[in-house]
């Protein structure tokens, strides 16, 4: 079908510049792996007048639709991580649609104030799991993009990129997140992992010993596949749904914890992240109370974090 799945897998890691110096040193877990390529930047709007570029009819039928090209993800205050086209439209679903099977319900007039998303040339976005992408034959014979299962659309009374002026039309339509689930900005349940805690400190457990924990008392977690330097994070997508990133940190509330190279990555799904020596740092969705270790050891890749950074490899 024309959708390019590999071209992005290798360009899904985050890559931070530092100083030749900034960020030294390895221990015995992966430290020294060598980090994928840096994402390139997504295009910009057009500056058509349409909107979308060479020729767009937001009223067009749905055998007319574009492709989505290279994809990408922005951030709304509102919605958190959005899909979009590689014009930065905000990508849409439809309640009255189904996954598994995919199928679209959305035909004649509905697509032309929903114009669906052709299946031709699109390419995953940074951050997003490229195998999420595939296509649903329409009842005309066209060819749709669907996002995990779901058939994708934009919205004809979008008229900049940015707009999500389809969010909640009817009470079936929604802006995409890049999982395909309806984007949302997550409200952290109190006490429980991902929550913005504002701190960062040193716990000690029978088993792992001294360990860092967010203000929260949640372990906090780091991925053998990341590296230093650059930092880099390759937890992205639907990885990063399960081991929420740890958000910045004030020095004067990171206590017991060594400061060397006490940097923030900036990600290119727009979160920012803690590191500690370097290391990006991740808390554990199945950690439902502080002092859980429930992610220690997970697929031989996830362990506890030391007061310098270091893993914790005990079992």
């Amino acid at each position: 079908m024309g959708i390019k799945r590999g071209t992005t897998l290798a360009a899904v890691a985050v890559v931070v510049a530092l100083t030749a110096t900034a960020c030294g040193g390895s221990d015995s877990a992966g430290d020294t792996a060598k980090p994928a390529g840096a994402v390139a930047a997504p295009s910009q709007a057009p500056s058509s007048g349409d909107g979308y570029g060479s020729g767009y009819d937001a009223a067009a039928p749905a055998g007319d639709a574009k492709p989505g090209g290279q994809l990408a993800i922005a951030q709304d205050e509102k919605l958190g991580s959005v899909l979009t086209d590689s014009a930065g439209f905000t990508l849409y679903r439809f309640d009255k649609d189904t996954a598994k099977p995919s199928k679209s319900h959305c035909d004649g007039d509905c697509a032309k104030t929903w114009p669906v998303v052709a299946a031709g040339d699109a390419t995953a976005a940074a951050g997003m799991d490229p195998a999420l992408l595939g296509e649903v034959v329409r009842t005309d014979g066209s060819k749709q993009l669907t996002v995990a299962g779901w058939p994708v659309y934009r919205f004809s009374k979008d008229t900049k990129a940015g707009d999500t002026n389809g969010q909640g039309v009817g009470g079936t339509w929604f802006a995409a997140a890049p999982d395909g689930k309806k984007a949302a900005k997550a409200a952290p349940a109190p006490g429980g992992a991902g929550q913005t805690s504002g701190a960062l400190t040193v716990a000690k457990d029978p088993k792992l010993g001294e360990h860092i924990v967010d203000g929260n008392g949640m372990t906090v977690y780091r991925f053998k596949p990341d590296t230093a330097w650059p930092m880099v994070s390759k937890c992205e997508g639907a990885c990063v749904a399960k081991w929420p990133v740890v958000p910045p940190v004030d020095k004067a509330n990171a206590k017991g914890i060594i400061e060397k190279n006490y940097l923030v990555l900036d990600r290119p799904d727009g979160k920012k992240q803690q590191t500690v020596n370097c290391w990006p740092v991740y808390t554990f969705t199945g950690d439902k109370k502080a002092g859980d270790i429930n992610g220690q050891g997970v697929g031989g890749t996830w362990y506890a974090v030391a007061p310098d950074g270091k893993l914790i490899t005990v079992q």
